[in-house]
């Protein structure tokens, strides 16, 4: 891992800024829930052809979300966030001056592109926050997707009822350049770096294989799921990707580090993500349905989109509003207890749910509790991962992470919509979903939960941090200044360009999951001292007024002897803009 210099602009407006550009993301991906039954007509094409508007957004986020995490490893995270931002503008912009299906499918695969921020938002958020304030944040961002898509569906919804359509994908780039904006005013480029260079090849054999095995998953319900396509297209996927895994083992700089991935800790929280977005995706598709079938079926609520949008918006508010009570239970019991929790409150969700369909009112509660137990889940994730691997791995291991979610909700949309198909009534050459179909979704839904469940009860439990958490107010400043002692671990002296000694400079000392392990001050000879909790690789990273940041690798042998590591800040004018 390497590290580079960057300006600090300090972290004010960090969280909110790319919280925001999460629930951009979400309302890309809503944009067109309220006209999919209307997309055949608009776009004068055959249902199964319409589909393509939706199933290129889904391929494209799928491809490029761990490969613009570990871009973002490389080369820097806030550039790939713009970048992604970017791409979802130009899509945007096209899909809004076309009605031609092939035109509007490629404009879709461009928004697809946006999904990248995720991962790269979670990864800005920890290496640029101070710990205490982190693990809220990364929940925050991590539920933004519930967040943007409840509140999405009324808006796009009323727009979509008052307004040409078009005017949905104008709405999104128009968000898209506002996030994009916020993004460069308040939000500083990341100094952790990855060593390497971009793995072209595996980039391309994921995509690959990520393409031919998620095409069946869409589409399988079309085509039929004992077509030759099908199973052929699951047969090549299983062929490529077993392929790449060997090439990437075999890579000195692999996109995905899948030793790092068959961690116990890595992969049950992965498979558990899987789980979790089968949960999310099933109550989107039933409640939105149920909601608006017309009262003559003896089960339907009969209520407008509107209305609807409006039944299912608190699945996302209640995603955002478990932020802080998540950061609150994670610092006492661990992400682990929380995501256990989080899908416990799922469970009870769906299993109230059964019996919670008769009146929109009951919608809500419904929605409600599972945007609790979601948002648990849901904020759990990042700091599992984060948690396992090295802080230069973050962007590409989150983004794996988001990808496993998914997977997820593509297997949701397949399943669910499979059940929902098979189980309606025909009436006059229409398929009218039935209440035993809602209910048989609930239950598969439910047993997702049982599956992620059992993947988050046999993940580690993770060790307490025995350091304090440590702020920068003057204070503790004081309190810092007094604790530079003799302890084995790292020593030197700060100085600057001109080899000045640099008193009161703070460095920290940041372990290799990311997290603050100690920080002193500065004496006035410029010399620190900093005790180590065990051998490995670490981080100093040093700030002092009128000087650059820095940030620098070193290692400890674990030995009860002092490891000596001088450190040189570069002026302001040093630092590039």
């Amino acid at each position: 891992m390497s590290m580079t210099t960057t300006p600090s602009r300090g972290t004010r407006g960090v969280v909110p800024v790319l919280a925001f550009s999460g629930i951009v993301v979400a309302v890309m991906q809503t944009l067109l829930v309220p006209v999919i039954k209307d997309l055949p007509t608009l776009l004068d094409t055959a249902p199964s052809d319409a589909t393509w508007v939706m199933t290129s957004t889904l391929l494209a986020g799928a491809v490029s979300t761990p490969i613009m995490g570990r871009l973002g490893d490389l080369y820097g995270k806030r550039k790939m966030l713009l970048t992604s931002l970017a791409v979802m503008v130009v899509g945007s912009l096209v899909c809004g001056f076309t009605d031609d299906l092939v035109v509007m499918i490629v404009g879709r695969a461009l928004q697809g592109f946006a999904m990248g921020a995720i991962p790269l938002g979670i990864g800005l958020m920890r290496d640029e926050l101070p710990r205490e304030k982190l693990g809220s944040a990364m929940a925050l961002m991590s539920s933004s997707i519930g967040v943007g898509g409840g509140l999405a569906l009324p808006l796009a919804a009323l727009t979509a009822q008052h307004a040409d359509w078009h005017a949905l994908f104008f709405g999104a780039a128009g968000l898209g350049v506002l996030s994009m904006l916020l993004t460069l005013a308040f939000v500083p480029e990341s100094p952790v770096r990855a060593e390497g260079t971009f793995d072209v090849i595996g980039a391309l054999g994921l995509s690959a294989g990520l393409v031919l095995f998620l095409l069946p998953i869409t589409k399988g319900s079309d085509w039929g799921w004992g077509s030759g396509t099908t199973l052929g297209l699951f047969a090549a996927a299983a062929v490529v990707l077993v392929l790449w895994g060997v090439l990437e083992l075999r890579m000195k700089a692999p996109l995905v580090d899948l030793r790092t991935t068959a961690r116990r800790s890595v992969l049950f929280t992965n498979l558990a993500s899987i789980m979790v977005g089968v949960a999310f995706y099933a109550v989107s598709l039933v409640l939105p349905q149920l909601l608006q079938l017309p009262t003559a079926t003896g089960y339907g609520l009969g209520q407008s989109m509107v209305v609807a949008g409006l039944c299912v918006m608190p699945l996302g508010l209640t995603m955002m509003f478990t932020a802080p009570v998540y950061a609150r239970l994670s610092a006492k019991y661990g992400p682990k207890v929380t995501l256990i929790l989080g899908m416990l409150i799922i469970a009870v969700g769906y299993g109230a749910g059964l019996g919670l369909m008769s009146a929109a009112w009951q919608t809500v509660i419904i929605a409600v509790v599972l945007g609790a137990g979601i948002g648990l889940a849901y904020s759990s994730l990042p700091a599992l991962i984060i948690g396992s691997v090295d802080p230069s791995e973050t962007g590409a291991a989150n983004g794996l992470n988001t990808l496993m979610r998914s997977i997820g909700t593509s297997v949701s949309s397949a399943v669910i919509g499979m059940v929902l198909a098979n189980t309606a009534d025909h009436v006059g050459g229409v398929a009218v979903p039935t209440m035993h179909g809602f209910r048989v979704s609930f239950l598969i839904a439910t047993g997702a939960v049982a599956v992620g469940l059992l993947f988050a009860l046999l993940l580690p439990s993770a060790r307490r941090s025995v350091h304090t958490q440590l702020r920068a107010s003057s204070e503790e400043d004081a309190n810092l200044e007094r604790a530079v002692t003799a302890l084995a671990g790292f020593h030197g002296q700060v100085r600057d360009a001109d080899g000045t000694p640099v008193a009161r400079a703070k460095v920290t000392l940041i372990d290799r999951s990311g997290r603050q392990a100690g920080a002193a001050l500065t004496d006035e000879g410029g010399r620190y001292e900093l005790a180590v909790p065990g051998d490995g690789s670490y981080v100093l990273a040093v700030r002092a007024t009128g000087h650059g940041p820095l940030a620098s690798a070193a290692a400890h042998p674990g030995e009860n002897r002092p490891v000596e590591v001088d450190l040189a800040l570069p002026r302001d004018s040093d630092v590039p803009a």
